[in-house]
């Protein structure tokens, strides 16, 4: 039986990955596409990607090409790995190749296209002609790039509306040292990969401010609260919320310094504006460019988001960290589990 092939669209950190991991495995024909001649000639002959995953050494097996049509051809599998907004546009030029040739897509992106508000699995229905919904699945979980390319023991979760291509998508990714679980719930994987990196930039903002472990934590459990309101609202299962996709992705991207969304709220805490900090990044905090439409989005639907809001208007609207921590402290005060109800099922 022939090897599968799967083209790997984009290879910063995460793209680059998980590619990795996929080659390592050595069960699958595996390609990454870079846009800079230069970085995919380093990766073919060095093994290296130096400007996203320094001193990681990448399988012999892994080949790059900045020819788009060389890493699609005969692809089975699409694995999309480009930022939210370049997401449409390089998709775009990846289907006009494909041009209707059966594949799956999986995107590796965790955020909303800013204009549309759509999460990457829905602008691939936009953009692949009669895309089936079980030929779409999302990959998302605690995955800190570096990590992984390092062989550290992880998890994640692969998400699909069908669970037979779910299935064939886990065996293809998990390894001994990555496990790979499934669901079926693709927009609360998505939601859950998005809000997590706006519930970072405002832990973040708390430790540049020098507040304590009680200060992260209630800001942590808050922004849970708010993914949870927000994911209900918008078709998720509450459990997803609480498994990889959700609890697991958002202890990774609140604790670690290799955090980019957490790494922008310390900044905005020590003082500096986003602007500076943004252009003095190499890689893009999705978590800046999702806060708002996901705010809108959650406004739409009366979902109250204060943590949100308040890194919205940080942001964005040009407010103070100290003015948007009055405003939280100041709030009127709540049952933990408002609109839930407390009362056990009958038995």
């Amino acid at each position: 039986m022939s090897r599968p092939r799967v083209a790997f669209v984009g290879a910063g950190s995460w793209g680059t990955s998980m590619a990795s991991v996929v080659a390592g495995k050595g069960e699958a024909e595996v390609m990454i596409w870079a846009r800079r001649a230069e970085l995919a000639e380093t990766i073919n002959l060095y093994h290296e990607n130096p400007p996203y995953l320094p001193d990681i050494i990448l399988p012999e097996s892994l080949r790059a090409s900045n020819d788009l049509e060389e890493v699609l051809e005969g692809a089975e599998v699409v694995v999309m790995a480009v930022p939210s907004h370049g997401f449409r546009a390089v998709l775009t030029e990846v289907a006009e190749i494909v041009d209707g040739a059966p594949c799956c897509y999986v995107s590796l992106t965790k955020g909303l296209e800013v204009d549309t508000r759509k999460r990457m699995s829905e602008v691939i229905s936009d953009v692949v002609q009669d895309v089936h919904p079980r030929d779409v699945a999302v990959l998302t979980g605690p995955n800190l790039a570096k990590e992984i390319a390092q062989g550290f023991p992880a998890a994640s979760t692969i998400a699909c509306a069908d669970d037979e291509r779910a299935t064939f998508l886990q065996e293809l990714i998990h390894t001994d040292r990555f496990r790979c679980y499934r669901n079926t719930d693709v927009a609360g994987s998505e939601i859950g990969g998005a809000l997590k990196n706006v519930v970072a930039i405002a832990a973040g903002i708390a430790d540049g401010l020098g507040f304590g472990d009680n200060t992260k934590a209630t800001v942590v459990t808050r922004g849970l609260a708010e993914m949870a309101r927000f994911g209900v609202a918008f078709g998720a299962q509450p459990l997803t919320l609480l498994g990889l996709a959700g609890v697991g992705d958002l202890m990774a991207t609140c604790a670690s310094p290799q955090s980019r969304n957490h790494t922008v709220g310390i900044e905005l805490g020590k003082g500096r504006s986003i602007e500076d900090i943004i252009s003095s990044m190499s890689m893009v905090a999705e978590g800046v460019k999702s806060c708002k439409p996901i705010y809108e989005l959650g406004r739409e639907r009366d979902v109250w988001m204060p943590i949100t809001e308040n890194v919205v208007q940080i942001c964005h609207e040009g407010a103070s960290v100290d003015e948007m921590v009055r405003d939280l402290l100041s709030r009127e005060v709540r049952a933990e589990f408002e609109g839930v109800s407390m009362t056990p099922p009958e038995s």
